[in-house]
């Protein structure tokens, strides 16, 4: 069993319910938990098929130079990038996230 964490955006209330299920909601859309990897890949599973136009991310403990690792789901300004076998963060800001900064 490990730590692990799921962010959602944008997603359905299904898929929050379902979520709450297995995790505790400590803020809106940010779910925490210690599951098997069994549990964590069936969570991951439900991301997948219930997030429809939302995006997710999923951080779970193990046993990595960075002490965790991390799956994401859907469009984001922040998608993961492997560096030299370390798991990074690339953003790339969307266009609607500059309005008003002329």
């Amino acid at each position: 069993m490990s730590m692990c964490m799921v962010v959602t955006e944008a997603v359905p209330p299904r898929l929050r319910g379902r979520l709450a299920v297995w995790l505790l909601e400590i803020r809106a859309g940010v779910y925490v938990g210690d599951v098997s990897k069994r549990i964590r890949e069936m969570i991951w599973f439900q991301v997948s098929e219930l997030a429809e136009d939302g995006n997710a991310v999923m951080a779970w403990a193990t046993n990595t130079e960075s002490g965790f690792d991390f799956i994401t789901y859907g469009e984001n300004a922040r998608m993961p990038v492997d560096f030299q076998g370390l798991r990074l963060v690339k953003y790339s800001p969307r266009a609607d996230d500059n309005q008003g900064e002329d």
